[in-house]
């Protein structure tokens, strides 16, 4: 494909953006050293601000270089159904009718397990919500095992090595925990059109392999958290809260089971979403706050990857189709760390002719990574926002996630190779 100078500074840009977010702890240690300029430092370690930040830098770009009219046509025709549902579904989930329901719900099978009730709390939010995902999309599955590990695991208290393999193992979790349907996992979804992978086809080739290679990762971490693991405090406040009705919870889960029933059609989730903002205002009572911030900073950082994952296709796409089925494996697995796999397995999902070997390793290898870095898996800048402040200086470093995920992904990817 012939380069022109656009795409060579949208790669540029691209790069930068990715040495960012691998420096954004630096910028949050600096924010400490030097109060005067907090703000600004404060700003630029917000993993979420990062890639929204360099996209509008690219825009400005093409404004200059080309003209105005194409950088905004340009914008204009990315799609950007994936950051808006996941702002949606983070909000939905992170509710607190829906928090409850599925706490009691895991609650209920802890008790049922022959070990410490918290150890085997730890075991569920790391094995079995991220399984969920299959049926409640990812992102929401993300949400609620992070809400739930949080007071956990993900606090002051616990070693920072066992924090960053903790969540090392549920960012692995949850990108594989998703491949038993064909639409949990964006990675799938980008390609189980166009190759008519489905759900039963998922389940019988991926699923098994992702199930077991979940049980294994959440085992041994809780193993090595076993002796950490404690009940948690209880909230001053929690006695004081007004009880949620069995009705108010089952509405919110009919809110939260249409907008992943149209998870692909923005202007009916939009709309849902907005009636659930109502709802949630007519029965204040039994509402925790929204978390809209977080939410809407994820859905800030996922639409500046579609903006700048757009102009990667032209030395993407030829890795990809130059690759044999076992190299492809591993060339995946890695460009999954630098790029966001639902854009890789789309990219491959353009090339005719793939061997159906080679169209399994591809998104085997793609959803393998989807815990390496942020920006690897979409619901992984959601499982960011809503655990950082359980790390030192309130930030996540990207080395600390990539050395915590290797041996999760290691055991995804013997699984899958299998």
């Amino acid at each position: 494909m012939e380069m022109n100078s656009i795409q060579i500074i949208g790669a540029g840009i691209f790069g930068i953006a990715l040495l960012h977010t691998f420096t954004a702890k630096y910028f949050e240690v600096l924010g400490h050293r030097y109060p005067k300029h907090a703000g600004l430092f404060h700003l630029l370690g917000e993993v979420e601000v990062v890639f929204g930040l360099w996209a509008f830098v690219l825009i400005v770009a093409m404004a200059f270089m080309v003209s105005g009219q194409e950088a905004l046509d340009y914008v204009e025709s990315r799609h950007y159904t994936e950051p808006l549902f996941v702002f949606v579904v983070m909000v939905v989930a992170a509710s607190r009718p829906v928090l409850e329901a599925a706490g009691s719900m895991l609650t209920a099978l802890a008790r049922l397990v022959p070990v410490r009730t918290p150890v085997a709390m730890a075991w569920l939010g790391l094995a079995v919500v991220p399984v969920m995902g299959s049926l409640i999309t990812e992102p929401a599955a993300m949400t609620l095992a992070a809400l739930m590990l949080a007071p956990q695991i993900f606090r002051q208290g616990i070693p920072e090595r066992l924090k960053y393999a903790a969540l090392g193992v549920l960012f692995v979790n949850v990108s594989i925990g998703g491949t038993l349907t064909s639409y949990a996992a964006p990675p799938v979804l980008m390609v189980a059109s166009a190759w008519q992978w489905d759900t039963a086809f998922m389940a019988s080739t991926f699923g098994w392999r992702a199930c077991i290679a979940v049980l294994i990762n959440a085992t041994a971490i809780t193993f090595l958290l076993r002796s950490h693991l404690s009940e948690p405090d209880a909230v001053s406040n929690k006695g004081k809260a007004v009880a949620v009705p069995l009705a108010v919870s089952l509405i919110h889960l009919a809110f939260l089971a249409g907008i992943v029933g149209f998870a692909h059609h923005p202007v009916v989730f939009l709309g849902l979403f907005l009636f659930f903002l109502g709802y949630t205002q007519a029965y204040e009572r039994y509402q925790s706050p929204l978390i809209l911030k977080q939410g809407l900073l994820v859905g800030f950082f996922l639409a500046g990857l579609v903006v700048l994952g757009g102009m990667q296709q032209w030395w993407l796409q030829p890795i990809v189709s130059a690759l044999e089925p076992t190299a492809l494996f591993f060339g995946a697995l890695g460009l999954t760390a630098i790029t966001d796999n639902a854009a890789l397995t789309y990219l491959g999902s353009l090339i005719s002719g793939m061997t159906d070997e080679a169209k399994y390793m591809l998104v085997a290898g793609a959803v393998a990574g989807g815990g390496l870095t942020v920006i690897a898996n979409a619901p992984n800048p959601a499982g960011v926002a809503l655990l950082k402040r359980g790390f030192d200086d309130e930030s996540i470093g990207a080395l600390g996630l990539l050395f915590g995920a290797l041996p999760p992904t290691a055991v995804a990817a013997a699984l899958f190779l299998l």
